[in-house]
């Protein structure tokens, strides 16, 4: 919700759309960055106070920025979306650090962050809907006002849970560098940091597809069939277990995710293009799901928390970079189409060169 409000705030105070993608820019960077630091102070205390305390910062922060004049006060209007953006709730990592101790069951582990992962779809379609249903009914200021209640109340249910402040990883030596100090991980880092960019890449190119055939709903709704097939991917892996490692479903799934985009190429008619983007999206949530459990497994004890947000952050911070990498380097036609399925390849490639590493990971 955040970005979009903060783009429809800029837009009606008179602000220009560069200074509207800066400070959703801004929150958005600085959330990703924020978010490992809260994560190792999770694994060194409790989900329930981090949460709480700095769910409280950012909504305080996104409060002020509904009573600033995003125009006139830019240096305010960009310090308040940092402070916002750095404080937001690490509850993405902490959940995914909490699976594995509150489901111990490896089929009932996979189905929970199944659920976390495919959940997520329904939040990325109803946020922005939300925000900017807010700022056209009422004012930009009631969609920031918005956020802040939301993240607070969002941040103090998850903090009022049991598990949030009865859990705490075992007391270890910390290591400056963290869960980063495992090589397998570092792997895995970099090929979420392919998969962000390719997925900030969808956008453009539904935008570019659009533009090609001249039907401005795939603007919406290539995206929408994507994030539809990624719901329907995520209950299939879910409801089964399936033959192999967890290792070996991730590479699996990244190079069906890779090949999925392949038959886009071929530029298809509109009706064909939203059908066919469902197979890719097919594969992104049993992606997801491998690539966490596997990171918790893959970072050392007592950084499973940092390890999860350094995974969050890194698909953050690739996922802005594809969209603005994408929207800059390309012009139109096949090429644009062709970059999401070599980003996807990128991301296959970083997981076969980590493959011993990943493959000796416990199950």
């Amino acid at each position: 919700m955040a970005p979009i409000a903060l783009l429809l705030a800029v837009r009606a105070a008179g602000g220009g759309i560069v200074l509207g993608a800066t400070l959703a820019a801004c929150y958005g960077l600085a959330a990703a960055l924020g978010q490992p630091a809260l994560g190792r102070l999770v694994d060194r205390t409790f989900l329930a106070p981090v949460a709480a305390s700095a769910a409280g910062l950012s909504s305080a922060a996104l409060t002020a920025l509904a009573l600033t004049d995003p125009a006139r006060h830019p240096l305010r209007a960009g310090a308040l979306a940092i402070v916002a953006g750095l404080a937001t709730a690490p509850l993405e990592s902490g959940l995914r650090a909490l699976w594995p101790r509150l489901v111990p069951d490896p089929a009932q582990q996979r189905a929970a962050y199944t659920l976390d992962s495919t959940s997520q779809e329904i939040v990325f379609v109803a946020g922005p809907v939300t925000a900017t249903a807010l700022a056209q009914t009422i004012a930009p200021a009631a969609a920031l006002l918005a956020c802040a209640i939301v993240g607070a109340v969002g941040a103090l249910a998850v903090a009022a849970c049991p598990p949030s402040y009865r859990w705490r990883p075992e007391r270890h030596p910390v290591h400056w560098l963290g869960p980063l100090r495992s090589r397998g991980l570092l792997l895995t880092l970099a090929a979420m940091g392919f998969l962000g960019m390719a997925l900030g890449s969808v956008p453009v190119l539904a935008l570019d597809m659009a533009a090609r055939l001249h039907t401005g709903w795939l603007t919406g709704l290539l995206p929408g069939a994507f994030a539809a097939g990624s719901l329907l991917g995520g209950i299939l892996y879910a409801r089964r277990t399936w033959p192999g490692r967890t290792a070996h479903h991730l590479i699996a799934t990244s190079a069906g995710f890779a090949a999925g985009f392949l038959p886009l190429l071929t530029a298809p008619s509109p009706g064909a293009a939203v059908a066919l983007v469902l197979v890719p999206g097919l594969f992104l949530a049993p992606m997801l799901t491998a690539a966490f459990v596997l990171a918790d497994r893959l970072a050392p004890a007592g950084t499973a928390t940092e390890a999860a947000a350094w995974m969050v952050a890194v698909a953050g911070i690739g996922q802005a970079t594809g969209t603005c990498l994408t929207g800059n380097l390309t012009t139109s036609g096949p090429l644009t189409t062709a970059v999401v399925p070599a980003l996807a390849a990128a991301t296959t490639a970083c997981l076969l060169s980590a493959g011993r590493r990943l493959l000796l990971s416990p199950s």
